[in-house]
């Protein structure tokens, strides 16, 4: 499989090739179909949501800041 010559990343790439093998065949797909699935379909959805959620947090932040120093 890996052959980056560097054994913990060849090691690392290993394990996760052969745990998405054993995910599609527990789910009944094959790897690329789960490559495409986590990648193309996962992957941009959850960085979409966790860029929201930063930028929630941003505005509820800047609002409490205006809240302080209106106290203050």
């Amino acid at each position: 499989m890996a052959n980056s010559g560097i054994p913990w990343i060849d090691t690392i790439f290993n394990w996760a090739v052969i745990a998405l093998y054993e995910v599609a065949r527990w789910l009944g797909i094959t790897y690329e179909e789960i490559n495409v699935w986590l990648f193309c379909v996962a992957w941009p959805v959850f960085t979409l949501a966790l860029m929201y959620w930063c930028y929630s947090l941003w505005r509820q932040n800047r609002q409490l800041r205006r809240q302080c120093h209106a106290i203050s």
